[in-house]
């Protein structure tokens, strides 16, 4: 099987851009004879050995952090490989993080650390199998930028997905006042710093408050 060698003359993806042909998937070897990589659809696999803190690379574009329920719960390990990724900054990155009954609690601090102080996008999955599924995607709409829901640079007035994943995760907020909340203050951040009297203003006043709650929900550390 070929190495990313053949690919690109580059360093560790963290530090330069790899160019991976279409229909192709950069696979850090500890996933190899996994769910994960053998639920991939429609795609070839290239497994490698220098992907140094991704665990997939779906193009030049694109880095993907896989986090499982142990991460979660231990999440230490995970927000320092993270935080080394942000410094970088040569790759978009995505974490998929495996969101279960168990989870969901450590789920929660982990995306607002993600998405308001790293700047990347995060999807819930419920496991492998899932996580397989969305990386398929990926690689297969790689080369059509304005249909890709997974690349930040999008034209108005369509949204991130992920960030509106990440919205609609507000408990009991659902997909309408998720986008019109997007829609009027644009980013997670300015969300975060509203007030409840400016989202209630969007969403009322009961809406207001739980995303404040979610907000205002502490992200050091576990629970």
């Amino acid at each position: 099987m070929a190495g990313v060698s053949d690919f690109a003359n580059t360093n560790t993806p963290e530090k330069a851009c790899i160019t991976v042909p279409c229909g192709h998937i950069l696979i850090a070897t500890k996933w190899r004879n996994t769910l994960i990589s053998n639920s991939l659809q429609g795609i070839k696999p290239v497994y490698e050995d220098n992907l140094g803190y991704l665990d997939f690379q779906t193009g030049h574009h694109m880095g993907v952090v896989y986090a499982t329920e142990a991460d979660l719960v231990a999440q230490a390990g995970l927000r320092r490989k993270l935080a080394k990724l942000r410094k970088a900054n040569n790759v978009q990155i995505l974490v998929l993080a495996e969101k279960t009954t168990s989870t969901a609690q450590y789920y929660q601090q982990l995306q607002k650390f993600v998405m308001l102080e790293l700047g990347f996008s995060m999807l819930p999955v419920p496991g492998q199998a899932e996580a397989a599924g969305v990386l398929s995607q990926m690689v297969l709409t790689e080369s059509k930028m304005e249909s890709n829901p997974f690349l930040k640079k999008r034209r108005p007035p369509n949204l991130d997905e992920a960030l509106l994943t990440t919205v609609q995760s507000v408990p009991k907020l659902g997909a309408v006042k998720a986008r019109k909340l997007l829609e009027h203050f644009k980013s997670l951040k300015a969300i975060n710093e509203a007030s409840v009297h400016e989202l209630s203003q969007i969403i009322g006043k009961a809406g207001a408050q739980n995303v404040r709650d979610f907000f205002d929900f502490p992200t050091n550390g576990t629970s």
